[in-house]
């Protein structure tokens, strides 16, 4: 019987953690340690680092995920462990899991089988405590905004227009509520609400500031209201960058853990990519880059969604420059967008593999866009028949991308060695030529548009009179030349989870725009999307406990 992650995991042969630094050039003085097998690299040896030269940078993303699986993250750690095995200077950089998934449906995301990073248990709960900060600071500037409504008002905030809401994990109880009711001792009543902690703009401004100041000054730059002449209000007006940052200092530094063969790992933020930019810290991709020759990262869901917001948000205001994809896929999945029910995944059906690869081309030709040379990576399982296989196979070589199989899942970065060589030869070929979809000069409508009928497939877009309004608003206030952030189902390429596959001609309905002025883009929230999920009918958390031994059982 296969053994399970946590059981592959507790038998990995760690390295100290400072051994692991070491091989990276980072001295024992920079390697703060939170015990033996995890670490923060300290801030004055990252900014020694910046005058290096950059290594390469690889993107991992997938096909639209699925109940079957695709292994995005196992592939991730399983081609940077293979990078290292055929003998490059490579290492991975990912986002750190969520609780709320992690007790709630989805599970964790440190990869699998042999292809994980570890200490797995540690990287899918608290970690190094970094959400915690993130919701702290977050939940202080929802303080000091009541706080200074109760004190008299004196920037003249209109409560109604109170657009800083507070976070938790998922709890779906939470999404709109009614604060500080009990009498005026307790504040001014109004109507609030809670995000899941990944999804706030606190994040975002955390995955994509550059070194402290940037972090100070785009904290300082959200837009926490309106006053009723609908004058923006900013953290910075009520003093809020200052605390804020001290609670975000040590979080800021990346996270150093390993992979189950020894090779180093960055695992720092963690955005959604459903309804956040889903993308790993810019400090760490940047250390990252000045540290090795080869840097794998990857994006969060299908590649309609990470993959266009790490084009378009992360690479765009980093300056980063990928020089390949991966797109992942699976049988099991393709078989999923070719009409077959879970129950029969099993079975052979070339067919419905066949059919379910219309949604696999659609995200080749979709990262082809970007001027970024793709490969896709078949995340093989054993009941996988060699006619399925080459199904696959000829989907993307039709489209100008090799597909190979690979078996990291059960090997380890053994199983992915002709993917780390294809990979390579993809990247110095120098084939890349990475430019955003859209210009920062075109209207932020017209970019929603753009994304929608480009990459999705759809018709047009709609939204009714307030919404429209509010993008023209936000136009002429000076945020027109941000990007937009999509928050969008992850199950489909349209906006209903429900039709799989490759559907064209249908419209993306925007219910509502929000404005990030810290993290600098504009989120535009479509469909049925929701920015607080919740806890499914039986979660996860019904399984995890602790047994005699005191070790953690049932988390996956």
């Amino acid at each position: 019987m296969p053994k399970s992650d946590i059981e592959i995991a507790r038998a990995a042969s760690l390295k100290p953690i400072t051994e692991v630094g070491e091989r990276l050039g980072i001295p024992a003085e920079a390697i703060m340690q939170y015990g033996p097998y995890k670490a923060k690299i300290a801030a004055d040896f990252i900014e020694s680092r910046r005058g290096q030269p950059d290594g390469k940078l690889i993107l991992v993303t997938a096909i639209t995920p699925t109940p079957a699986g695709e292994g995005k993250t196992t592939t991730t750690v399983g081609l940077g462990d293979a990078l290292n095995r055929i003998g490059k200077k490579a290492m991975i950089c990912l986002r750190e899991p969520s609780l709320g998934p992690c007790f709630g449906l989805k599970g964790g995301a440190a990869g699998g089988g042999y292809s994980q990073v570890v200490p797995m248990e540690d990287i899918n709960l608290h970690f190094t405590g970094d959400f915690h900060a993130i919701g702290v600071a977050n939940n202080l500037l929802a303080a000091l905004i009541d706080n200074h409504i109760y004190w008299g008002n004196d920037l003249g905030l209109d409560t109604r227009r109170v657009a800083w809401r507070r976070v938790d994990m998922n709890d779906r109880a939470l999404r709109s509520t009614v604060c500080a009711l009990g009498g005026v001792a307790n504040g001014f009543s109004r109507e609030d609400g809670f995000d899941i902690t990944v999804a706030s703009e606190v994040m975002a401004i955390f995955c994509l500031a550059n070194d402290l100041k940037d972090l100070e000054e785009r904290l300082g730059k959200i837009v926490i209201g309106q006053t009723r002449k609908r004058e923006p209000v900013h953290a910075r007006d009520l003093k809020a960058p200052g605390p804020m940052s001290v609670l975000l200092k040590d979080a800021l530094l990346p996270n150093l853990v390993q992979t189950l063969e020894n090779n180093s790992a960055f695992i720092h933020g963690g955005p959604f990519a459903n309804i956040a930019h889903g993308c790993n810290s810019v400090i760490a991709t940047k250390t990252a880059l000045k540290l090795t020759d080869y840097v794998v990262t990857e994006a969060g869901f299908g590649a309609d969604l990470g993959a266009e917001k790490f084009f378009d948000i992360k690479c765009r205001k980093a300056g980063l420059k990928p020089s390949a994809a991966v797109i992942v896929a699976t049988v099991r999945a393709l078989k999923m967008h070719g009409g077959v029910a879970k129950g029969a995944l099993g079975e052979e059906n070339v067919a419905a593999v066949t059919a379910g690869c219309e949604n696999l081309a659609r995200h080749v030709s979709n990262v082809k866009k970007f001027g970024v040379p793709p490969v896709v990576a078949i995340n093989r399982f054993s009941g996988d028949s060699e006619a399925e296989l080459e199904a696959v196979r000829a989907t993307a070589e039709g489209l100008g991308a090799k597909a190979i199989i690979c078996t990291h899942w059960a090997d380890g970065g053994a199983g992915a060695d002709e993917l780390a060589r294809h990979v390579v030869d993809l990247v110095e070929s120098g084939a890349a030529d990475f430019k955003p979809l859209y210009e920062d000069s075109m209207p932020l409508w017209q970019k929603v548009e753009t994304i929608a009928t480009e990459l999705y497939g759809a018709a047009g877009v709609s939204a009714d009179d307030t919404v429209r309004k509010r993008f023209d608003e936000l136009q002429a206030a000076g945020y027109g030349h941000f990007p937009v952030c999509m928050a969008k189902t992850q199950y489909s390429l349209t906006t209903d989870p429900n039709l799989k596959g490759a559907p064209e001609g249908f419209t993306v309905p925007v219910r509502e725009v929000r404005v990030s002025g810290g993290a600098e883009f504009v989120v535009a929230v479509t469909g049925a999307i929701m920015t607080m999920p919740g806890l499914p009918r039986v979660p996860a958390a019904n399984s995890i406990r602790l047994n005699e031994a005191g070790q953690i059982e049932g988390l996956f």
